[in-house]
Parts: C-alpha cells; sequence; structure tokens
C-alpha cells in the first residue's frame, strides 16, 4: 500500500529515507528490494545492458542498428563510462554516461546508514540476509522528446527537466522524461532510494515508489571564484559533480580578478604569462573546453565571467596603459579590497583589447553555454580621478562612458550568439541601460530585484545575506595594532554572520512579489568568493548549505499548499543527503550530531 512520503514530520524509520532535493510528488510503500550489477536497463527500447540472468520484463529488442551495424544487445553499459564529448552531444551518450554514474554511485559509492537509524539498531533494522529475495531486473528509460542544441545550452526555460519515476514490487523501475537533462535528474533521484547493508549487498525499503518531479527555477546555480585562490581542474569537476547530485544546472565561473588572470588567451598570452600565480596555474582552451563538457555531460551548463571595467587591476602586468589605479594606496579610497585597478574607460586602446580578447575566447566558450558573464560590479568612481583618460569622479562624466563601455562589451558577447549577463549595480546604481536580453544578477539584497523586475528585466538572486557562503568566517585581513585592531575586533568579515543551511534554506527570491514580476526570478546562485577557499576546504564551504539553496531552487521555498518547508521535515533528509556526498567522495559537513540523526526524527533536536 502506498504512503505519501510528503509528511513534513518523518515518523519513522522508512519515511526518513527520501529524495533531496524533495520532489514535486513522492509516493512510497515498504517493500524491500535488492539491486546488482546484472541490471537490464534499456534507453527508447535500446538495451544499455544485456544480462542473461535478469528476468527480462522489461521489452527487448534485438534489431540491428542500422548507424552502426551493430545488434542493440551490444551495447553495454559500464563502471566510469565517460560519454563522447562535444560539441555536437548525442542524447543517447548522455544517458549512458548518467546510467553509469547512477549504477556507481548505487552499486560502489552507497552508505551504510547506521546514523539514520536508532541507537544500536542497524543489524535488527536493516533487511534480513537470510530472507529470500526479490531483486530489481530492469531500468525501462523512455525519453519523449528530441534533445536540440538548446538542451545543452539552454538559456532559463529552453530545456524541460521534469521527469517520472516509478517502482514496482515486481522489480521493474521505469523513468520518462522529454529531454535527457530530465533523464539524468531522474537517475539521480533513483540513485538515492538505495543503501548498502552492512554486510555489503544493496537494497531498498521503500517500494513501491511513484515520483513526478520538475523544477520550480530554471537556473540553480554556483559560483566559483577561481581568481583570488586557483582552483585545478579536478576540483571544479567534483564541484560539477555535486551539483549535479543536487539538481543544480548553472556553473558561474568568475575566471579573472585584480588578483589574478589564470585565464589562458592565446592572442594576449602575457595575460596568463604575468597574471597568472605561478606556472601551471592557469586554465588552457583545452581546459576550458574540458570543465564545460564534462558539465553539460551531467546537465550543468558553465557560464564564465570576465569582470569589468573594475577588478581588472592585475591586466597591468601585462598592459600597464589600459589601467588606471594600479595599486594605489589607501587602497580603501580606490577599491574595495586591494589590489585595486580598472579599465581606462575613456582610452581609445581599450576597444582594439576587448575586440582581440573577446574574439579569442567567446567563440570557444560558445558552442558550449548560451551565456557570458561581462561583470561590472563594485567599479569605483574615486579610481577615476587617476585615469588621465578622465580625470575626475563626477558621475555626470563617467555615466555616459560606462554606458559606451557597456553597449560595446554586450555587442561583442550577442556578437558570438551569447546572452549578455550583469551584476546589478550596472542598471540599478549607475543607471546604465542594458538591453531586454540581458540578465541581471542581484546579490545586495532584494530592493533591486523588486525595481528591476518592475521595469521587466528578469534576474537571478544571490543574496549575500543568505547565500554568500564564504561569508562569516573572519576577516582575511591583517589589521595593525592601534586604532584599526580596537575598530575591527573581534575580526569579523564584511558580511558576517555565517550564513548556516538553515539561513539558506529560510530564503525566497519571489518573496513579496506581484506574480507577472515573480516570473522573472528565473533562478540564483550561491556564492564562494574566494578570499579563503581553495581546493582544501572548498567541499566543506559549499556542502550541505548549497544544498539547501539547491532544493528551494529545485523544489521551492513552500510547498503544494503553500506552506513554508520547514528544517524539522528538510534536516533528517539534508542529514542522509550530507551521508551519499560523502560516500560519493565529497567532503561535505555535518549538520549535527548523530544524536539528532539517529531515528530520522527531524524533531529530536529541536526548538
Amino acid at each position: 500500500m502506498l504512503s505519501k512520503a510528503l509528511s513534513l514530520v518523518l515518523l519513522t524509520v522508512t519515511s526518513v529515507r527520501a529524495v533531496w532535493p524533495i520532489p514535486e510528488s513522492i509516493e512510497t510503500g515498504d517493500s524491500t528490494l535488492w539491486i546488482g550489477d546484472s541490471l537490464l536497463v534499456t534507453y527508447n527500447g535500446d538495451k544499455v545492458r544485456w544480462s542473461t540472468t535478469s528476468q527480462h520484463i522489461c521489452p527487448l529488442d534485438e534489431t540491428m542498428d542500422t548507424n552502426t551495424g551493430l545488434l542493440n544487445v551490444q551495447l553495454p553499459w559500464a563502471r566510469n563510462y565517460v560519454p563522447f564529448g562535444g560539441p555536437k552531444f548525442s542524447s543517447k551518450e548522455i544517458v549512458k554516461g548518467g546510467i553509469s554514474r547512477a549504477m556507481g554511485a548505487i552499486l560502489d559509492d552507497n552508505f551504510v546508514p547506521w546514523k539514520l537509524y536508532p541507537r544500536m539498531a542497524l543489524e535488527t533494522t536493516e533487511p534480513s540476509l537470510g530472507k529470500p529475495k526479490s531483486y530489481i531486473s530492469c531500468l525501462d528509460i523512455t525519453q519523449t522528446g528530441v534533445d536540440t542544441e538548446k538542451t545543452f545550452k539552454p538559456t532559463d526555460g529552453d530545456v524541460d527537466e521534469s521527469y517520472n519515476l516509478t517502482l514496482g514490487t515486481n522489480g521493474k523501475a521505469a523513468i520518462s522524461a522529454v529531454s535527457s537533462t530530465g533523464v539524468l535528474r531522474g537517475l539521480e533521484t533513483f540513485s538515492q532510494l538505495f543503501f548498502k547493508h552492512s554486510k555489503g549487498p544493496v537494497y531498498t525499503t521503500m517500494a513501491p515508489v511513484k515520483i513526478s518531479d520538475s523544477p520550480q527555477f530554471d537556473h540553480r546555480g554556483i559560483l566559483l571564484d577561481v581568481s583570488r585562490n586557483y582552483l585545478p581542474v579536478d576540483t571544479i569537476y567534483r564541484t560539477i559533480d555535486a551539483m549535479s547530485w543536487n539538481k543544480m544546472n548553472r556553473l558561474h565561473i568568475h575566471a579573472t580578478d585584480s588578483q589574478s588572470w589564470p585565464l589562458e588567451i592565446p592572442a594576449l598570452p602575457e595575460l596568463h604569462e604575468k597574471g597568472a600565480y605561478a606556472k601551471g596555474m592557469t586554465y588552457s582552451p583545452k581546459d576550458v573546453t574540458a570543465i564545460q563538457t564534462y558539465a553539460i555531460q551531467r546537465g550543468v551548463e558553465v557560464v564564465m565571467e570576465i569582470d569589468t571595467p573594475g577588478h581588472f587591476g592585475i591586466v597591468a602586468l601585462a598592459y600597464p596603459d589600459l589601467i588606471t589605479g594600479w595599486g594605489a594606496t589607501p587602497w580603501s579610497t580606490y577599491c574595495n579590497e586591494p589590489p585595486c585597478g580598472q579599465i581606462q574607460l575613456n582610452n581609445s586602446d581599450t576597444d582594439a583589447f576587448f575586440d582581440k580578447l573577446m574574439d579569442d575566447l567567446l567563440p570557444r566558450v560558445a558552442p558550449y553555454s548560451a551565456y557570458f558573464h561581462t561583470g561590472g560590479d563594485e567599479v569605483n568612481f574615486q579610481e577615476y580621478m587617476l585615469d588621465p583618460s578622465v580625470g575626475t569622479n563626477d558621475s555626470a562624466v563617467i555615466v555616459p562612458l560606462l554606458q559606451k563601455f557597456i553597449d560595446k562589451q554586450h555587442d561583442r558577447v550577442r556578437k558570438a550568439g551569447l546572452v549578455p549577463m550583469v551584476w546589478e549595480e550596472i542598471p540599478a546604481d549607475y543607471n546604465v541601460t542594458v538591453g531586454d536580453d540581458v540578465l541581471i544578477q542581484s546579490w545586495l539584497g532584494d530592493e533591486a530585484i523588486q525595481s528591476l523586475t518592475a521595469q521587466g528585466h528578469k534576474v537571478i538572486a544571490s543574496n549575500s545575506n543568505y547565500w554568500y557562503l564564504d561569508c562569516g568566517r573572519g576577516q582575511w585581513l591583517n589589521i595593525q595594532e592601534g586604532e584599526e585592531f580596537a575598530a575591527d575586533w573581534p575580526f569579523n568579515d564584511w558580511c558576517f554572520p555565517t550564513k548556516s543551511w538553515r539561513l539558506a534554506y529560510s530564503y525566497d527570491p519571489r518573496a513579496n512579489l506581484p506574480e507577472e514580476q515573480a516570473k522573472l526570478v528565473v533562478g540564483g546562485e550561491v556564492g564562494a568568493w574566494a578570499e579563503t577557499i581553495d581546493e582544501v576546504n572548498l567541499d566543506s564551504i559549499l556542502w550541505p548549505r548549497g544544498s539547501a539553496a539547491g532544493e528551494v531552487l529545485w523544489s521551492g521555498r513552500t510547498d503544494a499548499d503553500g506552506n513554508n518547508r520547514t528544517q524539522i521535515d528538510a534536516g533528517p533528509r539534508l542529514a542522509e543527503f550530507r551521508e551519499r556526498m560523502l560516500a560519493r567522495g565529497v567532503r561535505a559537513d555535518p549538520i549535527q550530531m548523530v544524536f539528532c540523526t539517529q531515528g530520522g526524527n527531524g524533531s529530536t533536536c529541536s526548538m
């Protein structure tokens, strides 16, 4: 008999085993099924694995593939399968990769859920190995729509990520979705139905299962800053993996800043040769393509950002005549953090420089992404008093120059077939006019979201009061003894307190907006600015706090009845999901002590 698993208070050991992010609709039972590597998988009738030991409940079709001359039974799924790369992507390849990863998570990278059972109750509560076992024998995947180029490099709203999943007590599982991206989301949910037995085998106790699911927001992202501290490519890959488990779909890479230029531009090699922190701490064109390809294969789109005209000081090491204020002191007068440096807005040589930069970079980005972020935050007008081409901090002089600069940057982006993105200050603070196509990223609070959506702009929310995960970890500047020491004590950072998962989970990007304006908030991103983040601590900074934002963006802040989702419900599910991330190789932080998670009752540790 099916039981509704959307109950907000998880009262039984069985019901704690739920999916993150919570699906739109989920019904589960209490029957036990086992799963092994003899599973038969089909994709639109083609076999992805042939097993002579399976009971063939799924329909079989041993027809000849006219494109390859091979029987469909000769298409095995394999562990660690790497799909063919782009820029033209195959739906079948994408799905085969997703199946391989899902089965790896189920069979190889699963966990024994002793932290979820009551104290000392694991051996008496997990399924008995001595009883007859019923196995899941097949997984039938059906994609009902045809993928297009936009499926793999979508603008917000271009791709249908919905899916339906069923698992019967007869051992037959099925996933249906419109797109291959939806199939990937369904496979991730399927992987979360299973646990590892303390003696080794893998099982679920939730059959039968019926799930219908789709995201509430199209843009569900993570921002990585790879300039202030370089992140190795493998670290970026690991972040993409974790994003896919959380059903997040945009990786925003803040690629350059005043501190370093790690991005190789073959047409302008001195940028990275002089601007990187060290040899080897760069991203070659091959690296960038590999990162974008890896992401697309997991349903994630990479959005690159070259921040301009501020946060650009490092270019002075290669092209000093283009930059104003490089190394200016006191830095607090001319920029938000050292070293200072901005583009000279009225220097005619900047056009040729940016033409060359963008003509090199954008054609390499465009086959894999629909967006390019041109930055625009924290432009310091004081710094233009040092600019020989401007010589004043008067906004009446600077804003027209800024308008001209942004217009040219966005024309370059559009010429490459991409949609421009900017930080909110460009239209909201500097009164620069941007096109209706521009996607605006807001981080300073919800007032700008209210104003920008009222003007008809599409917005993504990155409210620093909730979703800046680098915040609340202390000052990164060294404070001298004396007045500064006393004034800065106890040395908090600018955006404290810490953004806990509970705080991140409480944020609703569409709160208090009229319906038509709310539709223009197409999603959000959590930020990880890297003053004190590198490959060693990145996992613990992002996860599982980023997961909390991920559920808000996928499932919505409120449930189907309009009620806020509660920490009482979310806590046990997030604690479980954290264990899954650990098992899969991401060192996510704990959210509670084991006393609170054992038994799966979110009220055990509550107020």
